[in-house]
């Protein structure tokens, strides 16, 4: 529940961000220390699909169905400031350059887009066209190939600075929900509808002016469908998400299990997750309106965010501290 006490608190002076959104057509803003809900802002018209903080931690974008919304993290004021349309279905995710100069998102609609925040026209100024429609993106650290997977089952490498797309179809009949780069830059994961997780070692081509991939990995991760895999701050983490209410860390070093974090009474789908920046601690959203922060030491549940009255689909955290 709200704490109406709290209204004129900045996220700023909470030193972490964590927001949430889902079903319920809502997105809040909490403490991540106390599990207090201090801002919700209405998303008209759609569920929550995908949220992101700008890296200057100032806003936050979310992505629902035809929409991209911006929203001032340091504003009592719960309307949008941005409004990004001409999206014909759902957009999928969204995601922003290191020096936030563009933002891109992914949709239903099958088209990749490429969004100049610096400039006042809230319109698109690339757009990358597959054959079916696109679940997630990633932006590769090194800023130039935003990797995307499809629900044909085919990962695209587009290299920003020439054009170029390279594709990759690590399994048949079956769909690709999700893509994460590790922060070194050294792996590509993926996880299918099938729940199977694949890894790849990452290098870079000179000659070809690429990352180039290496097969590494197949797990078999989930006994449902995976949704979501996310990388570590420090690499030494990659948590996948299921249909089958867990959310499984794996160790990077071999890619073996490390903890499994599931309530046996509850969650059910869990949409989405997301590391703090010590990557000792692991934030979880789920079809039954909590957010929950997991250690990953113990695998115990250490706070949950209540508040949501349906599914929570979509997390996005940024913090400046350990303590939790």
């Amino acid at each position: 529940m709200d704490d109406p006490s709290n209204e004129n608190i900045s996220v700023t002076d909470n030193k972490a961000i964590l927001a949430t959104g889902g079903y319920d057509h809502t997105v809040k803003l909490w403490q991540a220390h106390s599990s207090v809900c201090y801002w919700t802002g209405q998303h008209a018209d759609s569920q929550v699909n995908a949220l992101c903080v700008t890296p200057d931690g100032q806003k936050l974008a979310s992505a629902g169905y035809q929409h991209i919304r911006m929203y001032d993290l340091n504003s009592t004021n719960s309307n949008p400031i941005m409004n990004y349309e001409n999206v014909s279905k759902n957009v999928t995710s969204v995601g922003f350059q290191e020096d936030g100069k563009w933002m891109f998102t992914t949709g239903e609609d099958t088209n990749a887009r490429i969004w100049d925040l610096r400039s006042r026209n809230m319109h698109c100024h690339r757009i990358f066209q597959a054959n079916a429609a696109i679940n997630y993106a990633v932006l590769h650290p090194n800023q130039v190939e935003l990797i995307m997977c499809d629900d044909n089952g085919i990962i695209h490498v587009w290299n920003l600075k020439n054009d170029r797309n390279e594709q990759l179809i690590p399994e048949q009949e079956a769909t690709i929900q999700c893509v994460a780069v590790d922060p070194q830059g050294l792996y590509l994961a993926a996880v299918n509808n099938m729940g199977h997780c694949h890894i790849w070692s990452l290098s870079h081509d000179s000659q070809l002016g690429g990352v180039q991939l290496k097969p590494k990995h197949k797990i078999l991760a989930h006994t449902r469908q995976a949704l979501r895999c996310k990388f570590s701050p420090d690499s030494s983490f990659l948590v996948t998400t299921s249909a089958d209410q867990s959310a499984i860390v794996w160790k990077t070093q071999d890619f073996s299990l490390y903890r499994e974090m599931k309530i046996p009474s509850g969650q059910r789908w869990v949409w989405d997750a997301a590391f703090t920046n010590d990557s000792q601690y692991l934030i979880t959203a789920s079809s039954d309106g909590l957010a929950r922060l997991w250690s990953i030491e113990t695998g115990h549940v250490e706070r949950e965010y209540s508040g949501h009255q349906k599914a929570v689909t979509a997390l996005a955290f940024m913090d400046s501290t350990a303590s939790y």
